[in-house]
């Protein structure tokens, strides 16, 4: 029988020590509580994420290894930049944040359901608002093509989620994302649960101590969120 921490409503701030998760299913740590911002914010300083279906309780995970990205060679390879080569598609930054969202919730081939259902977009929705949660968008005229969410905390990007309605939209969103970061000085991408995709575009796992540890120094930079109104739409070029 799995016995899990029941979250105290009454401390949003508080977490089990990400130590005492689970090894099967890695990662699990906690369940209930809730996805107010505080809640969602100290839980992403603590190398914490809510990931569950809709209709049942919210459950609370920090696996062991961690998939993450390192800006510093995230960019666009060959096989990207040749696909897109004279497209016409441009990249933009909060435009579309709840669009992106929905996107990445809607049905994929050969996956039932979805995670992202309407409290999760509730919720990180009025992260966004706050500006702790950010979207990059990819365009093919008025359509959106590709786009990818996620939160942050001090100098330190979660990723949530990505998606593509062509082909490469949701790499590129990636790349683009990652240029940001780059020159914000943001070392890693944290991209959670490794697959083999995520593999495929050059993400690499880590140890959860390791992580930890680089959340907690992260975390604790400061960075001015008006650096992302700042940034304009790009031609996707830009980035490849």
């Amino acid at each position: 029988m799995i016995r899990l921490p029941l979250l105290d409503p009454a401390s949003p701030g508080r977490f089990p020590d990400p130590h005492h998760a689970l090894a099967e299913p890695n990662g699990l740590l906690a369940f209930g509580g809730d996805l107010s911002p505080r809640r969602l914010l100290a839980a992403y300083e603590r190398g914490i994420f809510p990931w569950f279906n809709p209709g049942e309780p919210i459950l609370w995970w920090s696996p062991d290894p961690r998939c993450v990205f390192d800006t510093a060679t995230l960019k666009a390879n060959r096989s990207l930049r040749r696909a897109l080569a004279g497209s016409a598609w441009r990249v933009s930054v909060d435009e579309a944040f709840v669009r992106v969202m929905h996107a990445c919730a809607a049905p994929r081939p050969g996956q039932q359901g979805t995670w992202i259902g309407a409290a999760i977009i509730d919720a990180y929705a009025s992260l966004h608002t706050q500006g702790h949660a950010h979207s990059v968008e990819v365009w093919e005229g008025d359509a959106l093509v590709g786009g990818v969410y996620g939160v942050v905390v001090g100098r330190l990007f979660c990723g949530e989620s990505m998606f593509s309605a062509r082909s490469g939209g949701s790499r590129l969103a990636l790349v683009a994302l990652a240029a940001w970061l780059r020159e914000w000085g943001f070392p890693l991408l944290d991209a959670q649960v490794s697959n083999p995709h995520l593999l495929s575009l050059g993400a690499r796992e880590v140890p959860r101590e390791d992580f930890l540890a680089q959340v907690r120094r992260l975390s604790a930079q400061p960075f001015d969120p008006a650096h992302w109104r700042k940034v304009a739409s790009r031609d996707a070029g830009d980035y490849l």
